[in-house]
């Protein structure tokens, strides 16, 4: 099912905002492009959470949060309907399922990654508990990135186990399960320990997977420095508040100085309890950056897929030749004949035949038929090989060009978003101070 609804056709990008169920773009920069993206045919968000219990496959009670995928068809809004969206609640677990076998059967794609599963680089008084409202609805937020940046990629949007996912409800995983998609995945263990045994690998993979690393370990460095600044920047906003408890106190014991200080200790209160909302609002730009940590996986991923389908064909080539080189000692009674010289080789059906004696013409004649019908076999795996290694280094170094565009595009409006913000909450700062200097000239 899934082979027929790829398609290898990658066009040009167009930017496209989209406005979420709670108004505001949880995917303000995603790239939409031109053709039949699933995005262009179909209106999709994550709506609402709900925590729910129930038996987990062991019999245990559990509980989980389930998340509300709301679709509607483009047609219908341009017709002018306003039917009711489609709606039904998946896991996060299923989610998972999704992602997992996109990420198998499209080997090549630097697939979008899920958000968090368990809160990690939060300041210090934000709760890392996954059943938190506030990381569940980031979370939201994250699923339903998540989501559109599936459907508004060229090849995973006509995916169809995507479409089952949003619109049936019930039976979606047996038709993932019937791809066989798991047994696929068993293969793409052994990428683990390809990458030291590849004698010809591709340098720009190399270079690629080199820079995923780095990706990864600056965007980790960048998010604990942030998360160090919050807890210290939390720790100087509450602080103010022992300057409004202070006016406050003051002003009770002072007639012509009182209205002043009282309403400068209001100023400063309204400072400290602010910074509980604006660190919220900042993990926002924080999941951003950290969805970028998980791409680096992402990226290296493909790499490494590249690794073990370049070691198979090293493996597929080196067999051949082996294979040859027996026809060709058995054909010459054990030796290479070769422009210089004849060259003498040890072999074990040489030695048998020293100790036992020669084996019959009709019996080296059936090895060398035998030995015929292995190298057409292995010519034509290497063959194979050759050509999924090509179509995989083609594909894959067209999707790691979409997905550098898309991460320049979309880290400059995260990072410049994140400075506008900082900006603002410095300018927040010295009107409360120029308020407080009011409060002061007028004692």
């Amino acid at each position: 099912m899934a082979e027929d609804s790829k398609d290898d056709s990658v066009a040009t990008d167009d930017d496209s905002d989209y406005t979420g169920a709670d108004g505001n773009h949880s995917l303000n920069n995603v790239m939409v492009e031109e053709g039949s993206t699933l995005l262009r045919r179909m209106e999709i968000c994550v709506a609402e959470a709900e925590k729910r219990s129930g038996k987990n496959g062991v019999g245990m009670q559990e509980t989980f949060t389930v998340y509300l995928i709301e679709t509607r068809l483009m047609d219908a809004l341009a017709d002018g309907r306003r039917l009711a969206p489609e709606s039904l609640w998946r896991r996060y677990s299923e989610f998972e399922l999704l992602r997992n076998y996109l990420i198998v059967t499209y080997p090549y794609i630097v697939a979008p990654p899920l958000p968090e599963k368990r809160a990690e680089f939060v300041w210090h008084k934000l709760s890392a508990d996954n059943m938190d409202p506030d990381f569940v609805e980031r979370r939201r937020v994250g699923l339903e990135n998540f989501l559109l940046r599936v459907a508004s990629h060229p090849i995973l949007s006509n995916d169809k186990i995507l479409y089952h996912f949003l619109t049936e409800e019930h039976g979606w995983k047996e038709v993932v399960f019937d791809t066989g998609f798991q047994a696929k995945a068993d293969s793409r263990l052994r990428a683990l320990s390809a990458t030291f045994r590849v004698r010809n690998p591709d340098k720009r993979f190399l270079d690629m997977k080199h820079y995923s690393d780095q990706l990864q370990s600056h965007t980790s460095q960048l998010l604990r420095a942030r998360a160090r600044v919050a807890d210290r920047l939390y720790a100087v906003y509450k602080v103010h508040g022992n300057y409004g408890r202070v006016f406050s106190e003051w002003s009770a014991i002072e007639r012509e100085m009182g209205d002043g200080l009282q309403s400068a200790g209001h100023h400063m209160d309204a400072y400290a309890a602010s910074i509980d909302d604006i660190l919220e609002e900042e993990e926002h730009y924080a999941d951003q950056i950290k969805e970028y940590l998980s791409y680096a996986e992402a990226l290296r991923a493909v790499c490494r897929k590249h690794e073990l389908t370049q070691f198979e064909l090293e493996v597929a080539s080196q067999d051949l030749i082996s294979k040859k080189q027996q026809r060709d000692e058995l054909a010459t009674g054990h030796c290479f004949v070769v422009p210089v010289q004849i060259v003498r080789t040890f072999s074990l059906k040489g030695m048998t035949s020293k100790l036992f004696g020669q084996e019959a013409p009709e019996q080296r004649e059936a090895r060398l038929k035998l030995l015929e019908e292995l190298i057409a076999e292995g010519e034509d795996v290497v063959k194979e090989k050759t050509l999924e290694c090509e179509e995989h280094v083609e594909k894959a170094w067209v999707d790691m060009q979409h997905f550098k565009e898309q991460k320049d595009r979309d880290l400059r409006e995260a990072l410049v978003n994140f400075a506008v913000m900082q900006i603002g909450m410095c300018k927040k700062g010295i009107q409360v101070w120029s308020n407080a200097k009011e409060c002061f000239l007028k004692m």
